[in-house]
């Protein structure tokens, strides 16, 4: 069930229940690109079961924008975005992933066998958020889920593979984070003077690629 609620005066907010899944995710995209193309939509935010639509009031007053949504949502297919297929080459563990260790403590596995089956992985990307160009990414293979840290880091370096409970993701830029590191890509995530300051977008699927591992 769709449940709608206003973010101040000028932004609603569509959201659904948890647990977040692909096909929830892409009615999300598929509501965001059909919002796109109403009057008085100028930005759609899809998040994690969750999607933000920004419009001008002066346009569209909240009342209408609703209807809309609740008209256009029951007839729109799961089938989603076409995402793109992309490779991420990954140099793991030692100081490029300084958790491996760790995240094979936790599952019970040796760190090849954590590379392995993280690499195997076929990832679809739910959204981006907490930092330009950072993608969460659902189809983690259930037996490496890991906690994040309890105590986060002060600066997560650029370019790192991280695995925060059930998603993996890279961190674009230096940040603080909790997520457990298990390795680096070559690959910058955010350019903001590039045409398309994200190398991945929401939609896109992603193979991990194993470029080097360091136990």
């Amino acid at each position: 069930m769709l449940r709608l609620h206003s973010l101040g005066e000028a932004a609603l907010v569509c959201e659904l229940p948890a647990p977040a899944t692909l096909a929830q995710q892409q009615r999300i995209w598929a509501l965001a690109a059909e919002a796109l193309r109403w009057r008085g939509v100028h930005e759609a935010l899809p998040g994690m079961n969750n999607l933000s639509l920004l419009f001008d009031p002066s346009q569209i007053d909240m009342v209408e924008l609703e209807m809309q949504v609740l008209s256009a949502w029951p007839q729109l297919s799961a089938a989603g975005i076409e995402g793109r297929r992309i490779e991420i080459p990954v140099a793991y563990g030692g100081e490029s992933g300084p958790d491996l260790a760790e995240v094979a403590r936790h599952t019970g596995l040796s760190p090849a066998e954590v590379v392995k089956r993280h690499s195997a992985g076929d990832y679809v990307v739910y959204l981006l958020g907490f930092l330009p160009g950072f993608a969460f990414m659902g189809g983690l293979a259930p037996e490496l889920a890991t906690p994040r840290r309890k105590e986060p880091r002060v600066a997560v370096p650029a370019r790192s593979v991280g695995i925060g409970g059930e998603q993996t993701g890279i961190y674009p830029l230096v940040s603080p984070g909790g997520w457990q590191l298990i390795g680096r890509t070559s690959l910058d995530m955010f350019d903001p003077d590039a045409a398309e300051p994200t190398r991945l977008r929401p939609g896109d699927r992603v193979r991990f690629v194993v470029e080097s591992m360091e136990a």
